[in-house]
């Protein structure tokens, strides 16, 4: 299988950012919708790829022609499984919401919420590590 074309890493870094304090925000003034809300946005950036996540569409259209060239390119795969993390806590957070157990489900909306924003604010994306470490252990990337 082809490695896949190499995408600026601060895209999703942009998209990161926005949910975390999405998901922040929404705790903070206790508004549920925003974790099912937040976990489709991820999905569909992770499923279909970075022209349907909308965060990362507005990066792609507005942001990025008012930057720079980026500095570092990146592999889309870790960022996409990251992704897909997030979308499997999130999309716990809400079933938990939807059986009475607001407690549990604002942890895992805050799990997602405190490591979007590492991510989002140093660049160490745990997600990503942890596809890195899988895919060295299955030798998905040399």
């Amino acid at each position: 299988m082809p490695t896949p074309a190499p995408i600026d890493a601060r895209g999703p870094r942009f998209n990161q950012g926005v949910l975390a304090v999405a998901l922040l925000g929404g705790f903070l003034v206790d508004w549920r919708p925003v974790v099912p809300l937040f976990a489709l946005v991820l999905l569909a950036g992770a499923a279909l790829g970075p022209k349907y996540g909308p965060f990362l569409a507005l990066y792609a259209k507005v942001i990025k022609p008012r930057l720079g060239p980026p500095k570092t390119m990146e592999d889309p795969r870790p960022p996409r499984f990251s992704a897909s993390v997030g979308v499997a806590f999130l999309g716990s957070g809400t079933l938990a919401f939807a059986a009475g157990h607001a407690g549990v489900g604002w942890a895992l909306a805050l799990v997602v919420a405190a490591l979007a924003g590492l991510s989002a604010t140093t660049g160490l994306c745990v997600g990503c590590e942890i596809y890195l470490l899988l895919a060295r252990r299955t030798s998905v990337v040399g």
